[in-house]
């Protein structure tokens, strides 16, 4: 999804296609090319792993339709990394009607909740047709996820929350976040669906950066 909202989502757009082959493996140089498959950043941004470890971010938002498809493609790859890659997602608000959800998922990750419900959000809002944009409506579902409501409301409002909120909207704006479902990888790169024409594409050129980041160049 752009953020300047103007991409009308279709299986045409080929936004997420048949997907890359898991794990981080040697993609072929010949036609990734900079500004065109990924972006070089200048400034670098910071990042928040150990010198020894590669930083990969997906930059997502819950409401929309292309990161809802990826979901399932990046889950199945992520699972492959191997352990010198640290993978986490950032939930990104492109308007004010989004930062409920940025919070909805800060909240499960604090919860330890991620992994067994990260996909129960995007079904409960893609197919289930829920609408997951403020406190209460959120609460109702989490409910029936068997969720300690009371625990998910404390970690909802909380300072830590709203802290993860305001480094999340730092990094979407540090890495010119266009359009999501989107990567950044060790602070020094970025590409999306839009640059690479498919999101499978884009787990390929990716695996082409980590390769560039681990060989030093």
């Amino acid at each position: 999804m752009r953020r300047r909202d103007l991409l009308t989502w279709t299986p045409a757009l080929g936004w997420v296609a048949m997907a890359a082959t898991p794990g981080v493996t040697h993609a072929q140089a010949a036609g990734f090319l900079d500004g065109r498959d990924y972006l070089t950043l200048t400034p670098t941004v910071p990042v928040e792993t150990a010198a020894d470890r590669i930083e990969l971010i997906e930059f997502f938002w819950y409401g929309c339709p292309h990161c809802n498809a990826f979901e399932p493609v990046l889950a199945k790859w992520v699972k492959t990394l191997p352990p010198y890659v640290a993978f986490r997602r950032v939930p990104v608000a492109f308007q004010q009607s989004f930062v409920a959800q940025q919070h909805l998922f800060y909240a499960l990750e604090a919860m330890n909740l991620v992994e067994k419900l990260h996909a129960n959000v995007f079904a409960a809002i893609h197919a289930q047709r829920r609408r997951l944009v403020s406190l209460d409506v959120i609460v109702e579902w989490v409910r029936t996820q068997g969720v300690d409501v009371e625990q998910f409301v404390r970690h909802f409002q909380s300072f830590n929350t709203e802290t993860r909120v305001r480094r999340a909207n730092q990094l979407t704006d540090a890495y010119r976040v266009q359009g999501v479902p989107a990567l950044g990888v060790a602070g020094r790169y970025y590409t999306d669906g839009e640059l690479t024409r498919d999101m499978g594409r884009a787990l390929e050129v990716v695996s082409f950066l980590v390769n560039q980041v681990r060989s030093g160049r």
